[in-house]
């Protein structure tokens, strides 16, 4: 314990190391969070997406808190039910099993940005005949514009901002845009205000009913924005950072370990079990771990476990061992090794109670400082298109941003969020790693 008081004592010396230990327990704190809140086969679920998952969510907007910096209005996304109480609906019936369904759906619009897309979702319910529905827009300054009429499937998805014959009727204008737009403005934006949005229903059968939903997506949406398939980034974001942790504690315990066990074997038995293990070191030297991981997921399985441990297999006969034995040859040099053999200690007693031990020290800061090397490789792996498939990670966000153009279409969001929490768990593991060789390693301490 006085041991331990003094470690953390002398880690105290070394602010950069307090600093590395903050963003790694944020990280770790943030890991237990998501794990606890978002069970594991709902975020992969969640993450794979499906139909009426992320609907209601915009297309590759930023994230909400850009509205906080000056000079940024954009709108967030609206939705008003026909169930909400501010919502008008009267059922007249003409007579003939005919019934007049009219819908009233007002909301209130406070941006001067334009929405990026305007929806409207109906259910209906009926046996036979289709519904005939009339859509109106009301703007705030009383203007009244004809949007569309159509026959209603059960569940129906009418997209305003790609219809052609509405945008015809906007002057060439897009919907999103030449509905809200201020006609007084001298330059275009939308109008802010109190929209209404209209609907005629004539259902044909006594007990036809009619509900609808308007989504205007907006320009902003939640922590992290969404991607291309309507994803909330957070979600891959904040699942993300147990995968990695996982995979990067595992692999460089596993690694680690492995590693110093064989070269501590190697040095004790020495002659032939010493030139197999260095040659194994050798040949593996010279093997490219990468286009290793690249043929596996390619022809094989893109499974993180499958990689996980084809990863750790690869490390295990790594240049640490020509370290390690380096190190082991002094030790076994040592008069308390010829101690232990003279009253009787057997091979294994000799490797696993007086070899490791000493080495222990040595061993921590170089795990500290692999962890963040196995978390970049595999979201290089993901970025290359040979990540897991089904899992959220960091490099799968990064991934898709590259397959769909975001640096090129402006949506920085997407790129720059997970590359900072990759840069942020190297930079915080490295301090760590860092200051730990400086206190186990004597020569360091001066420097």
């Amino acid at each position: 314990m006085k041991n331990l008081r003094n470690f953390f004592k002398e880690l105290t010396y070394y602010p950069s190391a307090i600093f590395g230990l903050l963003m790694i327990a944020l990280l770790i704190l943030t890991a237990i969070y998501a794990l606890v809140t978002i069970p594991h086969e709902e975020a992969i679920r969640l993450w794979r997406g499906g139909e009426g998952i992320w609907e209601e969510n915009p297309r590759n907007a930023r994230p909400a808190w850009l509205n906080i910096l000056p000079g940024y209005d954009e709108p967030r996304t609206i939705i008003v039910d026909s169930t909400d109480p501010e919502v008008t609906k009267t059922v007249q019936d003409i007579g003939h099993g005919i019934n007049l369904i009219n819908i009233n759906i007002p909301f209130e619009y406070k941006s001067t940005g334009f929405p990026r897309e305007v929806h409207i979702f109906f259910e209906t319910n009926f046996e036979v005949a289709r519904p005939h529905m009339d859509i109106h827009w009301i703007t705030p300054d009383g203007r009244e514009i004809f949007v569309t009429d159509r026959e209603l499937r059960r569940e129906d998805r009418y997209r305003l901002d790609i219809d052609t014959r509405l945008r015809r009727r906007l002057d060439g204008l897009r919907p999103q845009i030449g509905l809200f737009l201020d006609p007084e403005a001298d330059e275009p934006k939308a109008l802010p205000g109190q929209y209404e949005v209209q609907l005629e229903a004539m259902v044909f059968e006594e007990d036809a009913d009619i509900s609808a939903r308007v989504v205007v997506y907006g320009q902003v949406h939640g922590l992290a924005g969404t991607d291309h398939r309507r994803r909330d980034l957070a979600l891959g974001l904040l699942y993300g950072t147990p995968i990695a942790m996982a995979f990067g504690i595992l692999a460089a315990v596993f690694t680690s370990i492995t590693t110093m066990f064989i070269a501590a074997t190697g040095v004790w038995f020495g002659k032939w079990v010493d030139g197999i293990i260095q040659r194994l070191t050798e040949l593996n030297l010279i093997l490219n771990p990468l286009a290793i991981l690249i043929m596996v997921g390619t022809f094989y399985s893109r499974s993180i476990w499958v990689m996980l441990g084809v990863l750790i297999v690869l490390n295990i006969f790594s240049g640490a061992i020509k370290t390690y034995r380096a190190m082991f040859l002094q030790v076994k040099e040592a008069p308390f090794i010829e101690a232990a053999q003279a009253y009787g200690a057997g091979h294994g007693r000799v490797i696993f109670r007086y070899l490791i031990p000493r080495m222990v020290p040595m061993l921590i800061p170089s795990f500290v400082l692999a962890i963040p090397n196995f978390v970049f490789i595999e979201a290089t792996l993901a970025m290359l298109g040979l990540g897991d498939p089904i899992l959220p990670t960091w490099g799968k966000i990064l991934h898709d941003a590259y397959h769909n153009g975001a640096l090129f279409n402006e949506y920085y969001y997407w790129v720059i969020q997970p590359a900072a929490l990759l840069m942020l768990t190297g930079l915080g593991f490295a301090m760590v790693g860092f200051s730990l060789d400086r206190i186990f390693n004597p020569r360091l301490r001066g420097v």
